[in-house]
């Protein structure tokens, strides 16, 4: 291959060290080769990082080399559907082209794999060439992703494409089972068994069903009351209410609110006796002279 470059210019002479170092020290999370014929194009594929949603996935992409390499930073564009970044468009990161800032000249093809490994599971804010897929469709695209490469250039491209996605399966562990929360997206648990809400939707295209936060709330009070038997249950009349809390330690407090009718009626009944009482003491009084007294007097 160093035959073919002049070996005396300093990104050449970067680029093929680089290739030296990436096949005496592979790595089983990612591997890049250039292209036979362009030093300064690299296909590459990265693993899924574990414990995350993109587990188990194969994900291949891109690498464009500016003539300046390494004192200007490379282009990155990734081929396989992921949920995370767009495919065929070049990616916004710090490590990229749309940040020439943060570029420094020590790092290497190497560096960027795996910082882009690093930046999978965090969050897009709406970076260019970012997605935000649900957890559950970025599973089932990480498991699709193992079946074959993508189709991608010219016939030498796609060949090294196979030969990387083929070497990536070799050295990968089985992917992971389908999990509880993969199980949402094709079938709506009943309300009682439901105990964690789902993320919000990022694209129109998304047709799961989505379980919310009040709901589960909902549910998960429904339960607390079934189950619990610190919650007592009363059976009232319909003018009351009964109010169940339980509160720390153990301790219930069972509130009990009247209607609003009652207490009503009560301070009615009340008034009318007093102002009977009044009415009636007066009379007395007047027959029996004692209102002249107290006119005189006041």
């Amino acid at each position: 291959m160093g035959d073919k470059y002049n070996m005396k210019n300093p990104s050449v002479k970067r680029i093929l060290q680089e290739v030296k170092e990436m096949q005496s020290n592979p790595s089983d999370d990612f591997t890049s080769l250039p292209l036979e014929e362009n030093i300064f194009e690299w296909q590459f594929a990265i693993r899924g990082p574990n414990d995350t949603e993109f587990e188990g996935g194969i994900y291949h992409g891109r690498i464009q080399l500016p003539s300046e390499y390494p004192f200007k930073p490379p282009s990155f564009m990734l081929l396989t559907p992921n949920g995370r970044f767009e495919t065929q468009t070049k990616i916004c990161l710090s490590i990229s082209n749309h940040h020439p800032e943060h570029w420094q000249p020590s790092w290497s093809v190497r560096t960027a794999l795996t910082a882009l490994i690093a930046f999978m599971p965090t969050s897009p804010n709406g970076a260019l060439g970012s997605l935000d897929y649900k957890k559950e469709e970025r599973r089932l695209l990480a498991r699709k992703s193992r079946e074959s490469a993508p189709k991608y250039g010219t016939p030498d491209r796609q060949r090294l494409i196979d030969e990387i996605h083929e070497y990536m399966i070799s050295k990968a562990p089985p992917v992971p089972q389908q999990t509880s929360e993969d199980a949402i997206a094709s079938e709506q648990p009943p309300p009682a068994a439901t105990e964690s809400a789902g993320e919000a939707p990022a694209t129109p295209q998304n047709t799961t069903t989505e379980i919310t936060e009040d709901e589960n709330e909902e549910n998960h009070e429904a339960n607390m009351e079934a189950e619990d038997p610190r919650v007592s249950k009363h059976v009232v009349p319909s003018a009351s209410s009964v109010v169940h809390t339980v509160e720390p330690r153990g301790q219930e407090v069972v509130r009990v609110q009247k209607s609003s009718d009652d207490r009503l009626f009560t301070w009615a009944a009340v008034g009318l006796t007093v102002a009977i009482l009044v009415l009636l003491l007066k009379k007395y009084m007047k027959a029996s002279g004692y209102g002249a007294v107290f006119v005189d007097e006041s």
